[in-house]
């Protein structure tokens, strides 16, 4: 864990996690498959495995003992398995089948929790564990994404007032987003692939509770993104 970090921002981010977690089982437990509703308590008992095989990971100072190594530990134990179960989603026929049932809406309005996220990440770089160009006072402006959310939601779910061709270029552009500060974050972090931020690098991400950012959190709306981005192309 980070010394002398104040407590609330690790609270803040470890309920912003639980939040992300719900958003999740209630677009499967929203589905319109009844299949993939009866699915819902196991994505939340496979959830809760991983974030605390993560956290343990973390605890155990694996992620952060060694940032020479190459590739970086979290990059093998945390985030690859990540991207290839959520890979093996969209090239399987059952994969596409949960993806495909999801509820729209609810990931829609899942975005809403990088609203906190980026409230934490500006408080971690206050407290130097990350640098500022990783924050919206530097060149993430992620946050644009969570204050839209609700709004665009509302409007294309509730009042009719925005059509789907709307909703895809809003999902594009909140993708082009993250992707900008998983880059960002990505070349920071401390191992040989760094390449900015050497005066204060992203050390965050290698601590409990924050390693759950990449091995959780962003890969979860990550793939809302491409779901939502695959069922509006589809219809």
């Amino acid at each position: 864990m980070i010394a002398n970090l104040p407590i609330y921002i690790s609270v803040t981010f470890v309920l912003t996690t639980l939040a992300t977690l719900l958003f999740f089982y209630f677009s499967v437990k929203n589905s319109s498959l009844e299949t993939t509703r009866k699915k819902a308590t196991l994505v939340i008992l496979v959830s809760l495995f991983w974030l605390a095989l993560q956290a343990i990971l973390a605890l155990l100072n694996i992620y952060n003992s060694s940032t020479n190594s190459l590739p970086p530990r979290i990059a093998i134990f945390g985030i690859l398995p990540t991207m290839l179960f959520l890979v093996i989603l969209f090239f399987t026929k059952n994969g596409k089948q949960f993806i495909d049932s999801l509820a729209l809406k609810t990931i829609t309005y899942l975005n809403v929790i990088r609203i906190p996220v980026e409230l934490v990440l500006f408080w971690l770089f206050i407290n130097k564990a990350i640098p500022q160009i990783m924050t919206f006072e530097g060149l993430n402006f992620d946050i644009v994404a969570g204050i839209s959310a609700p709004i665009v939601a509302y409007l294309v779910f509730t009042k009719n007032k925005l059509n789907k061709t709307f909703l895809l270029i809003w999902n594009f552009a909140c993708l082009a987003l993250l992707i900008n500060i998983i880059v960002i974050a990505f070349i920071s972090a401390p191992s040989p692939l760094q390449k900015i931020a050497f005066e204060q690098p992203n050390m965050a991400i290698l601590n409990f509770p924050f390693c759950w950012l990449p091995t959780f959190v962003v890969p979860i709306v990550l793939f809302g993104h491409f779901v939502s981005i695959r069922q509006l192309l589809k219809k």
